[in-house]
């Protein structure tokens, strides 16, 4: 490799992106998508302990289509480029399942598509998602933000199913919907305030609230990083309880995913919903402050987390 796969993905679109997709073998881009899914910081390693090694290559390609298509929409700084790379990536999606990828990442993807009949809705959806990131950046309604989460986070979780090789019942799809658009509003509420400064985002529908000239005040108190008004902050606290109260009833409707999936994936779905339910924890014992700082669980927790997760995934099953 010529780049470490650290290198941020808009500083590498000079060799693969549209129009420079270099050449590369299949080894070379299982590799490219491993280490570029080892070396993210997310909360917990795609490739943790508990991952089946079976479904390494998958989750490696399928985590590297996903953090490609979330770069694209967001670290151009340009919205109206964002829509034109991800016009692009979804263009090489087709190419992809018209057996002639010609991207690392789909090089790499394309034999996971193949062993395990991966259909292309899952990945149209993700990066319809991150389409509507750069021609919508205020929602409305509590469902079009659940809309939204239908688009970003639901077809992860399905895709995570297939790589697993489980039945994919209905019933295990609407308990891994619940999770997936769970986890995607918790870090809506956790990330408030990087949202807003960073993308001039929000994802707090307004239907939920009264607040006089939201906008402004929002922007007014993470400017500035302290509550300069008490009355905003008090009505902002509401409106974040009100939005984790009907996320965690989302986070109960999918803890019945881990009964229904063999023993050998339980402890990753585990360590993903109480990843999820500690962080949306953390963030009521925040007094629902979001717009102040971003709460997020230290290493400690996150060890004592892994630690517990094989054995509570068993535990809570046989409850």
């Amino acid at each position: 490799m010529t780049r470490p796969a650290s290198t941020p993905v808009v500083d590498l679109l000079d060799r693969w992106g549209p129009g420079h997709c270099s050449s590369m073998g299949l080894e070379e881009a299982r590799s490219y998508c491993r280490d570029l899914a080892l070396c993210h910081g997310e909360n917990f390693s795609v490739l943790s302990r508990f991952v089946p090694a079976r479904m390494h290559e998958g989750m490696c390609a399928v985590y590297a289509f996903c953090r490609w298509a979330d770069d694209l929409g967001d670290e151009t700084g340009d919205r109206d480029r964002s829509a034109e790379l991800l016009a692009w990536w979804r263009s090489e999606l087709d190419h992809c399942f018209q057996g002639s990828p010609r991207h690392p990442v789909f090089i790499a993807l394309a034999p996971v598509i193949e062993r395990h009949g991966l259909i292309s809705a899952p990945f149209e959806h993700l990066i319809g998602a991150f389409q509507s990131d750069q021609l919508v950046s205020r929602h409305d309604t509590w469902e079009q933000v659940l809309d939204y989460c239908r688009g970003s986070a639901d077809p992860v979780g399905r895709l995570v199913l297939a790589l697993a090789d489980e039945p994919c019942t209905q019933e295990q799809l609407d308990a891994s919907d619940a999770i997936c658009t769970a986890l995607q509003l918790t870090n809506h509420w956790q990330d408030v305030k990087r949202d807003l400064l960073q993308r001039d985002r929000i994802y707090l529908p307004r239907e939920l609230h009264d607040i006089d000239s939201f906008d402004e005040r929002l922007l007014s108190t993470v400017t500035v990083g302290h509550a300069p008004d008490p009355d905003f902050l008090d009505a902002y606290r509401a409106l974040v309880r009100e939005c984790a109260d009907r996320t965690w009833t989302l986070f109960d409707q999918g803890r019945p995913l881990l009964s229904m999936v063999s023993p050998e994936i339980r402890p990753i779905l585990w360590l993903f919903h109480a990843g999820g339910t500690s962080v949306l924890r953390r963030i009521e014992l925040w007094n629902c402050e979001t717009c102040l700082d971003r709460p997020r669980l230290g290493p400690l927790a996150k060890l004592l987390l892994v630690l517990r997760a094989r054995r509570a995934s068993r535990v809570e099953v046989a409850a």
